[in-house]
């Protein structure tokens, strides 16, 4: 659905995009995961027609962006990082403005407002509600048309827990309706649960891309970590998993029976991207 070839983009005379390549496959969610300031909002903006003084190739959906049409925005969905909606008007008559400017069929208002539990508030000014109801407005707003392709920037930011569950639900729910969709985020547990594929990106450029399974394996280890008493006082000793059975220690403990506990963990996705990028999320 996305196929992008030696991409690069300045804001100013120096270099920020520089010389992407990645390819994302129909029906697929794609990650693209760093810090603030890594130029992950910056191609989406490319890839979404907003940035078109890029140089290099970026093709959506079959259409190179520089050269789209009309068309093109009927076929995506963008849910912007920041609300983009009128604070005057009520949540329905929100939706009901952006759905004029499509062709497309559209999906139901009442059931897209009901799923992300902003219903019973659908009558209300948007300048009335909290953060979190925005964002969520914002999110089905994405959908209204139906859109072949999705590109969510950051759709959980400011959620509380329960209702960042509903989205994230809903984006599987879209994916398995066929949709092709493009995470844009620092949040690495997200992109864990929900990305097919990741990309981390840093300074503008691709650092490793691969399944957030993959990317574990390939750069972390799984760690046992056991207990056991010793003269009266609990005792800890940790061991990589592929190497457990020549722990002495470990193997002793299990032979006289006096382990306490044991439990095997992994690095997080976050881990991995620090040790590959030496950088953080902040």
């Amino acid at each position: 659905m996305i196929t992008v070839s030696d991409l690069s983009f300045n804001y100013t005379k120096e270099p920020f995009i520089q010389q992407m390549n990645f390819r994302v496959k129909n029906k697929e969610i794609f990650g693209f995961l760093g810090p603030s300031g890594a130029g992950k909002s910056t191609v989406q903006k490319i890839l979404t027609g907003l940035l078109l003084t890029y140089k290099g190739s970026a093709v959506v959906n079959g259409t190179e962006v520089k050269r789209h049409n009309v068309d093109f925005f009927e076929k995506i969905g963008v849910d912007f990082e920041f609300p983009s909606l009128y604070e005057k008007l009520t949540a329905r008559q929100n939706l009901t403005f952006f759905a004029s400017l499509y062709r497309r069929k559209l999906r139901s208002t009442n059931a897209l407002l009901d799923t992300v539990g902003l219903l019973r508030d659908a009558d209300k000014k948007v300048g009335s509600f909290s953060k979190g109801m925005k964002s969520r407005l914002n999110f089905i707003k994405a959908l209204i048309h139906d859109p072949d392709i999705l590109f969510l920037d950051e759709p959980t930011n400011g959620l509380d827990p329960s209702n960042a569950r509903i989205l994230k639900d809903m984006i599987l729910e879209e994916q398995q309706k066929g949709k092709t969709i493009i995470l844009t985020t620092h949040n690495m547990q997200d992109a864990a649960e929900l990305c097919n594929r990741v990309a981390f990106i840093v300074d503008g450029t691709i650092k490793a891309l691969d399944t957030p399974h993959n990317l574990i394996m390939k750069k972390g280890a799984s760690v046992i970590t056991y207990t056991w008493i010793e003269n009266g006082k609990k005792r800890t000793g940790r061991c990589e998993l592929d190497v457990s059975g020549s722990d002495k220690k470990l193997t002793q403990l299990i032979s006289d029976g006096k382990l306490q506990t044991i439990h095997t963990s992994e690095p997080s996705l976050s881990d991995i991207f620090i040790e590959i990028t030496g950088r953080g999320l902040v």
